[in-house]
């Protein structure tokens, strides 16, 4: 069966049928980023509220499932503005160095603001402080320019590239993100982003190498199991099992590895319709809601 490891996911807004259908779908690990939740936060404690679910609560959903969770956390860039939250960065550090927090993100540009530019220095810096990979946001407005000043702070915070992931690129700002040395991120959607068969044609250009694959799927109308399906449009195409396999799986682990924090079991991140170590109970709740 196909091995996935989702890199985008925002597992916190859906449920637990869709851990099970990705599970069945072939999805073993996956990284959640921080990001907006849709209605604004007012203080640092609801990051911190949300920085512990994601290190606690959810990967013990996933765990139930046999899927590896692990998150990077960040301010994202939209509320980057609210000057209530510029206190997530002095907590921030704090989260950093825990087990499970794999990259810094989602960082960089909403509306492209000097708050956003302060935010986005500020965490480049942190991820360079902690060796840790960034995962980089860039704006559904303006995406080209916003690429393009996304790379410009890159450069300018002294980060090897190959520990940047600049996502959801499409065919106007990939080439830019190929040329830079960075990771290229792509967001398969079903009406916005990225298509499965515009995603393909990508490949065919740009090859394998550098390349991660995402669902990024959140509260809006997003589909959780479309880097499955981005696997089957490849193999439509004519690419082999050693292609899929390089980009839905060794990728995003080559690209995640380099935190030294990943927790896989086994060779494909899974051994059981369960993982083996699944646990019952998490602070005294479990997900089954009562007995069998």
């Amino acid at each position: 069966m196909t091995r996935i490891f989702d890199p985008h996911i925002h597992m916190t807004s859906r449920t637990t049928d869709d851990y099970e259908a990705m599970a069945a779908a072939g999805v073993r690990a996956l990284v959640e980023p921080a990001f907006w939740l849709g209605q604004p936060r007012t203080g640092v404690s609801s990051f911190t509220d949300y920085f512990d679910a994601l290190l606690g609560w959810e990967p013990y959903r996933a765990e139930q499932f046999g899927i590896r969770h692990h998150c990077a956390l960040a301010l994202n860039p939209k509320e980057a503005n609210d000057p209530r939250l510029a206190g997530v960065l002095d907590v921030l550090p704090d989260y950093l160095v825990r087990d499970r927090v794999v990259a810094v993100g989602e960082v960089g540009y909403d509306a492209m603001t000097p708050q956003e530019d302060k935010a986005f220095t500020a965490q480049l810096e942190l991820a360079v402080r902690h060796a840790l990979p960034v995962l980089v946001h860039t704006p559904h407005r303006d995406k080209a320019n916003g690429t393009r000043r996304t790379l410009e702070v890159v450069r300018e915070s002294g980060i090897d590239p190959g520990l940047v992931v600049v996502d959801h690129l499409n065919e106007v700002t990939v080439r830019d993100v190929a040329d830079s040395g960075c990771w290229m991120g792509f967001s398969i959607y079903p009406d916005t982003k990225m298509s499965e068969d515009r995603m393909v044609a990508l490949l065919r250009e740009y090859g394998t190498a550098r390349i991660l694959v995402n669902s990024a799927a959140d509260w809006g109308r997003s589909d959780p199991l479309k880097t499955r399906s981005t696997a089957d449009a490849m193999r439509a195409a004519g690419f082999g099992e050693d292609d899929v396999d390089q980009v839905l799986w060794r990728n995003p682990v080559a690209f995640f590895g380099q935190s030294g924090r990943l927790e896989l079991d086994g060779p494909d991140g899974r051994e059981g319709a369960e993982s083996p170590g699944a646990r019952e109970e998490f602070e005294g709740s479990s997900i089954r809601r009562g007995e069998r």
